[in-house]
């Protein structure tokens, strides 16, 4: 879990850089095209983004498609960190 903890502010930055979203929404509860305003195109730069961010590979993880709020997104990159690290 603190691994996590350590990528939320990085991961946030990443919304706060690419999608000029204020640091103030970016809340766990958050829903990603709902309350930060992100649509389909930019999910793949946030896809991108985050690959070139944290050197991991989610393009071709179904599981992706189930994120729908910022706590899904910490959880999701911190379970791909683990695989990745463990292979």
């Amino acid at each position: 879990m603190q691994q996590q903890q350590d990528m939320i502010p990085a991961i946030n930055d990443v919304f706060s850089e690419e999608f000029e979203v204020p640091q103030e929404q970016l809340v766990p509860g958050a829903h990603i095209f709902n309350d930060l305003g992100l649509d389909s195109l930019d999910v793949v730069d946030l896809i991108v983004a985050l690959q070139k961010k944290f050197g991991v590979e989610v393009r071709n993880d179904q599981r992706i498609r189930q994120v729908r709020t910022l706590q899904d997104l910490y959880d999701y990159l911190d379970l791909i960190r683990e695989e990745q690290t463990a292979e």
